[in-house]
């Protein structure tokens, strides 16, 4: 059997009193993770901003491009890249990358499809074992 992992990371906070584009962006970013203690730069999310724009052109980045346009290591870029794809926002195709859809509201949908299977075969799996241990 083979498992294939996929982690989301939901954060809720407060939405920003304020409408503008950067401040929804960033409150994005933060709910979706992509911000930690240790990415003093915001490289990650930066990564996240590039493919979210060359998503509007469905053109894919390799990791020297995304390193190139934002002034990064291109251990940076693959570092968060990784990450960004673990968590099911980033695909990979031919060395290249780009979101896994060609908007946000999109990506935000398939997040919720991803997160309701997984809920799914947690509640089959729960009943499942909760029926072998005469629970129900």
């Amino acid at each position: 059997m083979r498992f294939v992992s996929q982690r989301i990371t939901i954060i809720s906070t407060r939405k920003p009193a304020e409408r503008t584009i950067n401040q929804q962006l960033q409150w994005l970013g933060t709910s979706l993770g992509l911000f930690n203690l240790r990415d003093k730069n915001k490289s990650c999310f930066r990564i996240f901003i590039e493919l979210l724009k060359s998503a509007k052109s469905r053109k894919f980045l390799t990791s020297d491009q995304i390193a190139e346009n934002l002034h990064l290591s291109r251990g940076t870029v693959i570092h968060h890249i990784c990450r960004l794809m673990d968590s099911g926002l980033v695909i990979h195709d031919h060395n290249a990358y780009s979101l896994r859809v060609d908007n946000l509201s999109e990506l935000i949908e398939e997040l919720e499809k991803d997160i309701k299977r997984t809920l799914d075969d947690l509640k089959s799996v729960a009943g499942n074992i909760d029926s072998r241990l005469n629970y129900k």
